[in-house]
């Protein structure tokens, strides 16, 4: 597996490479690949979303939050990160089509589950009452703040497994999140949309890259390479697919 990172990207543009790079792999132009950055304030609404009435609100609460709304291409309902997060692209080459979805879920989670024990973090899979954008392998801390979450675009030849992790400043994702799930009519519980800090003060966002980078260590995430040009040449495209 290959490390890639960026410099510079928005956050449309940050969504729409993991889509450059799934195309990649899947003509086996690339082989395995992971990507971990620190996003820029983002409100990532899912497809469903965009069908509820308040959307359009919706949209511009974000904006007043200083998150940027985008659309994404994967599964789930409005998330937020921002730059006390880290995202997690693993994407690999695979023969099979549909098959291995849950498995990927439940795999992932259990190990990410690992990963926060090893650095002291309670962590817990399994969805919590209450919780915005709501998956059955979210990882938790302490069966009360939501920590990852996790989604998978899979097509022929190829799956991308996305994961968010909150780890520092609570405050700004409980804030637009509340905002957002308002204004598109979703009953959640706020004291779910915090971040790992908020139970592990001790936990920084440096802790938990590192950590990660030490699960995918055969990907060599602290020398990682560059996209290629026609990769960067793609860019454009599919970002016009995440704009709001």
């Amino acid at each position: 597996m290959s490390a890639v990172a960026t410099t510079g990207l928005g956050p449309i543009e940050e969504l729409a490479l993991a889509r450059v790079l799934l195309d990649s792999v899947k003509h086996s132009t690339r082989g395995a690949t992971l990507r971990m950055y620190r996003p820029a304030p983002t409100l990532a609404f899912g497809a469903r979303d965009r069908f509820l009435p308040g959307f359009s609100t919706a949209i511009e609460a974000a904006r007043d939050h200083g998150f940027t709304p985008a659309l994404r291409s994967l599964g789930g309902r409005a998330a937020a990160y921002h730059r006390g997060s880290l995202v997690i692209d693993h994407i690999e080459p695979s023969d099979s089509f549909i098959k291995d979805t849950t498995a990927r879920f439940s795999g992932f989670g259990q190990d990410y589950v690992e990963v926060l024990r090893g650095i002291g973090v309670d962590a817990r899979l399994g969805e919590i009452p209450g919780e915005y954008c709501p998956g059955e392998y979210s990882v938790n801390v302490a069966g009360r703040i939501k920590a990852i979450g996790t989604a998978q675009r899979v097509v022929s030849g190829a799956w991308l497994f996305s994961s968010s992790v909150i780890v520092e400043d609570p405050d700004p994702i409980r804030s637009v999140l509340t905002d957002v799930e308002a204004a598109l009519g979703i009953q959640w519980d706020p004291a779910t949309g915090g971040s790992i800090s908020e139970a592990h003060p001790e936990v920084t966002i440096d802790t938990v890259a590192e950590a990660f980078a030490s699960y995918y260590a055969d990907a060599d995430p602290h020398s990682p390479g560059e996209p290629t040009a026609d990769e960067l040449a793609a860019l454009p495209e599919k970002a016009e697919t995440h704009i709001l």
